[in-house]
């Protein structure tokens, strides 16, 4: 299928045959593809919780309000955004550079590698590292202050990374989307959902968080809640 036979093909689906299972292989392999989505500095701070059980799938309905999407799923998918494991995504990064540079004193070092490592060991704990907020708040406030001279990067408070987080397993979630749709397969993204059950029930971390819910399946007829509705885009596109 070509890539914008898959953009067009792909809608939010409501209702799902019960006749057509989907495979939970294909499926699979849609995640992994997502795991190719661009994401913020590579820290691919996210995990995907793929459903098949029907045990589970009926709880996973239930915390989803019962809504369509979620009753009549052959499978789902949570998108997990796990900000609380970038120490441990930074220090991967870590042991992969020395494996592409090599494991050399600093002064032995490329331009390239010396920057990455930096990156990695310092720049990342500097943006990711806090204590109840507070380190956040300063950082703020220093990177205003230098703000009033040159350019910089200004969103340093844990809110500020939590929506980095947010927005990478956004991208990786539109990427298993899409690839589900070039294999005829259908989706929904759900966001009424009581986040702290499922939680529960995934048996998450306190630092982990649900950034969606995905419903699965093969579109009915009337799974499609009439025609897609879009803004003009002359009224979002602005050429300057």
């Amino acid at each position: 299928m070509e890539f914008t036979e898959a953009v067009n093909r792909r809608r939010s689906v409501r209702k799902y045959d019960p006749n057509k299972p989907i495979d939970p292989e294909k499926v699979k392999q849609c995640l992994e593809l997502a795991t190719l989505a661009p994401n913020s500095s590579n820290m691919q701070l996210w995990e995907f919780h793929h459903i098949t059980s029907k045990a589970l799938l009926k709880k996973m309905s239930n915390f989803c309000f019962d809504q369509n999407a979620a009753k009549t799923a052959q499978q789902m998918v949570v998108i997990v955004v796990r900000k609380d494991l970038w120490s441990a995504r930074a220090k991967a990064h870590v042991r992969n550079l020395k494996e592409v540079f090599g494991d050399k004193p600093k002064k032995e070092q490329s331009k390239r590698a010396k920057f990455a490592f930096t990156y990695y060991k310092t720049i990342i704990p500097v943006s990711y590292a806090d204590f109840l907020g507070i380190f956040g708040y300063i950082k703020y406030g220093i990177y205003w202050l230098i703000g009033l001279f040159r350019p910089i990067f200004r969103q340093a408070r844990k809110s500020d990374m939590r929506i980095v987080a947010h927005k990478s397993a956004g991208l990786a979630a539109q990427t298993f989307m899409l690839a589900m749709s070039d294999i005829n397969y259908d989706t929904c993204p759900m966001e009424g959902i009581d986040s702290l059950r499922i939680k529960k029930l995934l048996k998450l971390p306190y630092g982990a968080e649900i950034n969606m819910v995905i419903s699965c399946g093969v579109r009915l007829p009337e799974g499609v809640y009439g025609d897609r509705f879009r803004i003009p885009f002359e009224e979002v596109y602005k050429a300057l």
